[in-house]
This record gives structure tokens, C-alpha cells and sequence, in this order.
């Protein structure tokens, strides 16, 4: 039986320790410091905590640390020190292993993840392509004339062939669906191009992802913990931001409400938060903040990791009650104006200096500051994150492989389908079409053909005898005559 308030074990202050509460957890949160001031273990000992009370987790793997997740820990060095100064054995800490799935947009490092074109939809699709907003307008054109043709729009060739037919009868679509420019055509056709150049045709296909496949737990209990590998994704920084919006937003879309839960359905980790909202067009801000702020009310909590809290545009960072400010440093002024700001985030602590300390944290070590069960923000405190108890690191590849093999999915995402869809539907059509025109084509000729033997003929006994009767008559010159008249009237030519 799991004992949930127990794991829930956070940090450990001077004077207390900093649990984070099961049914406050869905009120969203931040997790922000420097580059190597221990972010990443602070994800892992969160994640680690939910699991325990048996809150599935969602999180991205961008160095490759956190396989280890489902293996015990050993502790040594630094660590164990940790542990031994924490007193944390005393209370309750043990290293043990974690249910994990993993997942991979390239099915390498993991079962693979993908969803279809339809369901990714022509906003995050135009976000992907970096699309402004005429030729925006254009994509979701291209998706409705699909919709009302009845074509399916699955993978990357049922778009680039659906934007083709939409771009070669732009003038059958004007009259219903407006104008249609050649130029967003072609803007469009080369950013799908792109996307394939960098791998995206992986992404979309089916089997389709099922969101619901996140929201498991093992046979003990504990939540399962969904990692996904973007070492290589992230060399792609806006596939990167759009998959993982696209993820949140389809848990806005298909789960139901809950209202306010005893713990939350899913814990969703947003890593290099950044990327999402650096060069996001208005519309797309708007829809961000909306769903943070609905999506809690579907059971689930989104925790933002990123360098500094000025990443987060206000809107959404005014939702985030449990936050975790590892050190920030301060050489330059903008530097020191977001040290001010982020310790201005914070419920003051008369104890201490908030905007100093910020910069005095060492590794490990944070401002902590959860909601309390009324939802009000506690005073920060600086406190020790408490050590993960499973690896701190990666595990081998053939590791990684065993559990892919036992995972709950495995075997149910591996092989591509490829159904009829729009390129089929259109492709079979240009085929059709093409060998219409070259049957008309081949009667037609053949009807020249002998249209032309006959007044061919017709010409040469009209003329033959035309001539030599005028010629008898009135003489060569004026038989020459009759002749170019005769040839003129017979082709159509000037009478």
C-alpha cells in the first residue's frame, strides 16, 4: 500500500520538510535555475514522488538521464552524503525502481509515437511550419475542402497531395471558399518538404497515439512514468514545442472533467519550456493559456522547466502555485532584473532575503514553494531537494530494450498502417482522369486522321477535275486560282 503523503516528500528546510500535496498537485507548477544547478534531479524526485501516489507521469528525456528511472539507485559520493546529512532513511526513503514506458517520435529509443494529420489540425500544424497568417488561413482551408470531400488526411503525402489538388483548382474553390493564392500554396508545399527533411513523416501516420495509454498504473499501485526520448528531437526545437502542445491539448480534448480530485489523473512535465512560446503567434498564446488554465479541471497539472521564470509569459506564469527556483546567476543587469522578478514571484519569507539567497543556492539545493490544502502559496523556504532512490543516470541500451518488451504497449505501436486516404483517393483519380484524356486523345486523332485522308481525297479528285475542266476553258493561270480558293474553303481557312 502506498503511503502517499510519505513520498510526497519534496525538499527538506532547516526547519521542516516540504511535501507537495496529492490534491493541490493539479494546480500546475514551475521548476526554473541556471544551466547544471540540478533541474533535472529535481524533475526525477518529483516525478518519482507522483509515481508513488500512484499519479501517472508524462516527461521528456532530452539528455538522456532519465532512463534510469526503472532501476534501484546505489547511492555513493555526494549522494549518500545527502541522505546520511537529510536524515532521509529515518524517514521512509528506500531506492527502488519505477514503472516506466518509453516513447520515440523515430520508434528507436522507444515504442513510437504518432498521431495523424487531422488530429494535429491546421493551427499547431501552421505553428510547425512556421506559417504567418494568410498562409495559415489557406491550411485551414485546405483541411475544410478535405472535410467536405470526405478525404482522410493521415500522414505527410495526404497533405502535400491534398495542398497540390487545392493549388491546381484554386479557381473551382474560389466562388465557395475564396481566393486561394498560388504563393501560400507553394510556402506550404515547402515547409512540408522541410518537415520531411527533418524527419516528421515519423510523427504522422497511424496507429495513432492514444492518449489514454499515459494513464496507467502498475500492479502495486504506482503511476507510470511515460518518457520520451528527444535527444534527437530536440534538434528540432519547434517539432519539438508543437509535439508536446499537441499532447497537452489532446488531453484537453479527450478527457472528461473531474473537478477537484483527491490526486490528479496525469502529471504533464513541460521541459525547455522556452521553446514553446519563443516567436508564438498571438492565436497560439491564447490557446496555450487556455488550456492551463481548463486543463486542470480535466485532472491534470502541468509543471514548466526552463532557465528563468521570464520565459513564461505572465499570463500563464500567474497559474503556476508550486514552484521550485534553483540559483539564478546575476553578472549582467538583465540578469539581475530577472533574479528580481523571480523573487518577487514568491510568498515573502521574513527570514530571509529572497533575491540574495536566489543567487547563493548551491547545487541541489532550491527556494521551495507549494500550495497549501486552502490553495494559498506557502512562504518560500531554501531547502535540499531530496535525492531520487532510483539510478541517476542513464541505463544500457539492451536494459532499455527488456522493458520496451514487458512495457504494457508493447507490440501495439510498432508496425505502420497505411490506409486508403486523400492520397490514395487523389492519386487513383489522376489516373483515371489521365487515361480519359488519352482515350479522347487517341479518338480524336484517329478521327483527324481520317478526316484528313478523306478531304485529302476529296481535295485531290475536287481539284483534279476542277482544274482540268477550267483549265480547258479559261487557262492555267485562272485554274491556279480556283484552286487556293477551293483549298481555303475546305479547311476553314479565308473565304
Amino acid at each position: 500500500m502506498l503511503d502517499s503523503e510519505k513520498r510526497a516528500l519534496i525538499a527538506c528546510a532547516a526547519s521542516e520538510d516540504i511535501c507537495i500535496l496529492p490534491e493541490m498537485a493539479n494546480r500546475h507548477g514551475l521548476i526554473t535555475g541556471a544551466t547544471g544547478t540540478g533541474k533535472t534531479v529535481t524533475l526525477q524526485t518529483m516525478a518519482e514522488a507522483f509515481s508513488a501516489m500512484g499519479v501517472p507521469v508524462f516527461m521528456t528525456d532530452i539528455k538522456g538521464d532519465l532512463s534510469g528511472l526503472c532501476k534501484p539507485g546505489t547511492p555513493s559520493g555526494k549522494v549518500a552524503e545527502r541522505i546520511e546529512t537529510l536524515q532521509l532513511r529515518d524517514k521512509g526513503y528506500e531506492n527502488q525502481a519505477f514503472p516506466v514506458c518509453f516513447w520515440d517520435v523515430f520508434g528507436k529509443q522507444g515504442h513510437p509515437l504518432r498521431t495523424t494529420i487531422s488530429d494535429m489540425g491546421p493551427l499547431l500544424l501552421s505553428r510547425l511550419l512556421n506559417l504567418n497568417d494568410i498562409q495559415s488561413g489557406i491550411m485551414s482551408l485546405i483541411f475544410r475542402i478535405a472535410d467536405d470531400a470526405g478525404l482522410l488526411l493521415l500522414d505527410m503525402k495526404d497533405l502535400r497531395k491534398m495542398a497540390q489538388y487545392v493549388g491546381e483548382n484554386r479557381a473551382d474553390f474560389k466562388n465557395e471558399y475564396g481566393h486561394i493564392s498560388s504563393a501560400s500554396i507553394g510556402a506550404i508545399q515547402r515547409g512540408l518538404l522541410q518537415l520531411e527533411e527533418q524527419g516528421a513523416t515519423h510523427f504522422f501516420g497511424e496507429p495513432a497515439f492514444d492518449i489514454y495509454d499515459l494513464i496507467q498504473t502498475d500492479f502495486s499501485g504506482k503511476g507510470l512514468i511515460n518518457i520520451l526520448a528527444a535527444d534527437t528531437l530536440m534538434h528540432s526545437p519547434r517539432t519539438y514545442s508543437t509535439l508536446l502542445l499537441w499532447l497537452l491539448s489532446e488531453l484537453f480534448e479527450v478527457l472528461p472533467e473531474a473537478g477537484d480530485l483527491q490526486k490528479p489523473r496525469l502529471i504533464f512535465f513541460f521541459d525547455e519550456a522556452h521553446m514553446l512560446f519563443n516567436g508564438a503567434p498571438s492565436v497560439l498564446l491564447e490557446k496555450i493559456e487556455q488550456v492551463v488554465r481548463l486543463v486542470r479541471s480535466k485532472g491534470v497539472g502541468v509543471y514548466f522547466v526552463t532557465q528563468n521564470p521570464a520565459d513564461i509569459p505572465d499570463s500563464v506564469l500567474g497559474q503556476l502555485g508550486n514552484r521550485v527556483q534553483h540559483t539564478l546567476r546575476a553578472l549582467t543587469p538583465k540578469e539581475q532584473k530577472a533574479v528580481r522578478a523571480a523573487a518577487q514571484s514568491f510568498r515573502p519569507n521574513p527570514a530571509m532575503d529572497t533575491e540574495r539567497v536566489i543567487t547563493e543556492l548551491g547545487v541541489g539545493e532550491a527556494l521551495v514553494s507549494f500550495l497549501d490544502r486552502k490553495g494559498v502559496p506557502r512562504m518560500v523556504e531554501r531547502a535540499f531537494i531530496v535525492p531520487p532512490e532510483a539510478q541517476i543516470g542513464p541505463i544500457r541500451p539492451e536494459e532499455r530494450a527488456a522493458v520496451m518488451r514487458s512495457s504494457l504497449v508493447a507490440g501495439r505501436y510498432d508496425r505502420e498502417m497505411d490506409r486508403e486516404s486523400a492520397y490514395e483517393i487523389l492519386s487513383a483519380q489522376e489516373k483515371q482522369q489521365g487515361e480519359a484524356e488519352k482515350t479522347s486523345e487517341t479518338g480524336a486523332r484517329r478521327a483527324r486522321g481520317a478526316g484528313d485522308d478523306f478531304l485529302g481525297g476529296l481535295f485531290g479528285h475536287v481539284a483534279k477535275q476542277t482544274t482540268r475542266s477550267i483549265g480547258a476553258t479559261v487557262g492555267r493561270e485562272i485554274g491556279r486560282q480556283l484552286v487556293r480558293g477551293l483549298l481555303g474553303s475546305l479547311f476553314g481557312g479565308r473565304r
